[in-house]
């Protein structure tokens, strides 16, 4: 395949940013074609390709219409959450490649549906989970493959992330999470936490998570956040049914415990606060620390002992950080996500070119993506515990490790 031919469903924040600063950029990538329910973002998208390329792609008022023209080799769906999966089977189901932007899900058989359309296709099928390709999910997961960290026994990670002026103001922005927020209560977007972890501890390869337990806070942050601007009097009463702060624990066949937290409408820094804690040492994200049996430990909590650490797992870069990372440039840097959606789509259009297995397939997309219906109902039985699907249907026992890149 000497050209990659793109179609973007979905020309919103995401699909404009990954267009705009990822898919133009990449060697040998044509965007050829453009749809979105709103004509006029379809037009920016479109504008904006042809700014940057000078190749004019087409504006399609329905996805099916654009696959069965257009014929594209690969599509980027970007969507809202809830066109995600038919829009990935129809192409699928027209043997068009797919990167899948996260996302939540509604129930299993939407799982189901694009599990059984990979299987009767075969169609190639990568879920773009960036924070998979991040510097230091991928320098800890290299280092837990040395051994450094024994035997994983506990992660824990977030998508703490305000973004209340999105969900506040997104009946006039035409944005989806005003209307998600208004009406399930769910850890809405649970990729980004759980997918390095569900990679580091071989989630779908040789284990699985059995069983979640989820709990909801009460929903304030949105109403505050609009009494304070003062202009959208419209948010101040609405009674959304997300809770400010979800938390959810899963447990899994080899022993593991995951901690997952989504705090998305309340005042916070952005954090992932990816940790991983193991028989012989631990490494947390937000420090940059990575301490190990056997050095010296401070256990009363000295901030002293803390400051003198942090970023103390920079003496580990030149033996487990990758090389893309070592090698990255300010343009990477500021393509998106500090280089991590980059690599993802070289990552997709490398395996695409050559046959390769896509690193997060099908199964990770259904396993990692089930959570956000599943926590919907833990929280509504007050946070009883629900078993999480098998989607490879016994495969995963047998299945090797695969890391998104060569570690």
């Amino acid at each position: 395949m000497k050209k990659i031919r793109f179609a973007v469903c979905g020309a919103g924040r995401r699909g404009m940013m990954l267009t705009r600063d990822i898919l133009v950029s990449l060697p040998d990538v044509e965007v050829c074609a453009v749809t979105d329910p709103y004509a006029d973002k379809a037009e920016e998208l479109a504008d904006t390709v042809r700014e940057k390329t000078g190749l004019c792609p087409r504006f399609y008022e329905g996805y099916e219409e654009l696959f069965d023209v257009e014929k594209p080799d690969a599509v980027l769906v970007a969507t809202s959450w809830d066109a995600h999966i038919p829009v990935a089977i129809s192409a699928m189901n027209r043997g068009i490649a797919v990167a899948l932007e996260v996302g939540a899900v509604y129930n299993e058989k939407e799982c189901r549906d694009l599990v059984g359309a990979y299987e009767r296709t075969k169609t190639p099928f990568m879920l773009l989970e960036n924070c998979c390709f991040g510097k230091d999910e991928l320098l800890a997961t290299a280092m837990a493959r040395d051994g450094l960290f024994g035997e994983i026994v506990y992660c824990h990670g977030a998508y703490m992330h305000d973004l209340r002026e999105q969900i506040a103001y997104g009946v006039r922005e035409r944005h989806y999470r005003n209307s998600e927020y208004s009406s399930y209560c769910r850890d809405n977007y649970p990729t980004h936490d759980l997918g390095p972890i569900a990679k580091l501890i071989g989630i779908n390869r040789g284990n699985r998570m059995l069983s979640l337990s989820s709990r909801a806070s009460k929903a304030r942050g949105i109403n505050e956040y609009a009494k304070v601007k003062g202009d959208i009097p419209e948010m101040e009463s609405r009674n959304f049914a997300q809770g400010d702060i979800i938390e959810t624990i899963i447990t899994c066949e080899n022993g593991e415990l995951i901690n997952l937290r989504l705090d998305t409408t309340l005042p916070a820094y952005y954090s992932r606060e990816f940790t991983v804690r193991g028989t012989k040492g631990l490494y947390k994200q937000d420090t940059n620390m990575a301490v190990f049996d056997g050095e010296e430990m401070d256990h009363g909590g000295n901030i002293e002992y803390m400051l003198k650490e942090v970023n103390n797992a920079v003496k580990y870069y030149d033996k487990y950080l990758p090389e893309m990372w070592k090698n990255i440039t300010p343009e990477m840097i500021e393509s998106g996500h500090g280089g991590m959606d980059i690599f993802e789509f070289e990552v997709f259009c490398d395996c695409l070119r050559n046959g390769k297995e896509m690193p997060i397939d099908v199964y990770d997309a259904a396993a990692w993506m089930s959570i956000s219906y599943l926590t919907e109902q833990s929280i509504a039985a007050g946070g009883t515990s629900v078993e999480i699907p098998d989607f490879t249907n016994g495969a995963y026992k047998t299945r090797p490790m695969k890391d998104v890149i060569e570690l």
